[in-house]
């Protein structure tokens, strides 16, 4: 049999084979350690202190139930269900896999993909408002301002029956926005020039409509006694504050707590998107 020798020793002799035993038996143990380690329950924490959230918080965004995530992060459930599994990583804009711990985080969804010469263009869907709506989608009701009478003068703010757009369920979910808690608003007239131009849309979270929710200087839209108007608020010791982008045209606007109730001033909810065509 032919022998090899390296440095004088003989790499077929009994004390080598069992040391080089040894050594493959000792790696092969490490990866299955960090293998074991690298688990739903690790990469969800890392996740979690990623971006700082908390499990409560995680399960008001996602839909998980608050008992499974916490069960999932004390390892008593070792394989998520697949549905689980995806809101998380839906939510977190990861993979499945990578949550499951066999793609590292580190590498993007691209990378855990096999490797293509050039981008490819998916098909452009197009719908309107008779397509039904897909399962990760949301159809949002636009409010609008409804006269009470012809010539009165009276208006009361109503859900438009057709008027509808669409938002995906993660957008939603990544702003805090529950699904029902979503309005679209058109805004109107040049006050909010040059941000908001006359016919912008926004999005409106009606769950965030209390005087405690308001944060000095996002937008809201508002409710005056029927007119539907879009502006950013401020709280004051005495009551709120309105304020337009355009303030050479349209000064701030302070009620008192009293005058919010004698004019039916109330907030419907915090502005969290926009959108408008360029013209």
């Amino acid at each position: 049999m032919l022998q090899v020798r390296e440095g004088g020793a003989n790499l077929r002799s009994p004390g080598i084979l069992a040391l080089m035993h040894r050594l493959h038996f000792h790696c092969s143990a490490c990866i299955m350690h960090l293998m074991q380690k690298r688990n739903v329950a690790s990469v969800l924490r890392t996740l979690l202190d990623r971006h700082g959230l908390s499990p409560t918080e995680l399960y008001r965004r996602t839909g998980v139930p608050q008992s499974t995530l916490s069960r999932i992060l004390s390892e008593k459930i070792v394989d998520p269900s697949d549905k689980h599994v995806s809101r998380i990583a839906e939510y977190f804009g990861v993979s499945t896999d990578q949550l499951r711990g066999r793609v590292e985080l580190g590498e993007s969804r691209e990378a855990a993909q096999p490797a293509h010469g050039h981008a490819e263009l998916s098909d452009i869907s197009l719908w309107d408002d008779e397509t039904p709506v897909e399962d990760d989608e949301v159809s949002v009701p636009f409010l609008r301002e409804v006269e009470l009478a012809a010539g009165s003068g009276r208006f009361v703010i109503e859900e438009s029956e057709r008027a509808r757009l669409r938002f995906g369920k993660r957008s939603l979910r990544h702003n805090g926005v529950q699904f029902d808690n979503a309005k679209c608003v058109t805004v109107r007239g040049n006050s909010m020039l040059p941000v908001l131009r006359d016919g912008a849309t926004v999005g409106v979270n009606t769950g965030k409509c209390s005087i405690g929710d308001i944060v000095d200087g996002d937008l809201y839209a508002i409710n005056h006694n029927g007119q539907l108007r879009v502006k950013q608020v401020y709280r004051l010791p005495t009551g709120i504050r309105l304020r337009s982008f355009n303030r050479d045209e349209h000064p701030d606007e302070d009620y008192s707590f009293q005058q919010m109730q004698e004019e039916q001033i109330s907030l419907l909810g915090h502005v969290f998107w926009w959108g408008m065509y360029a013209r």
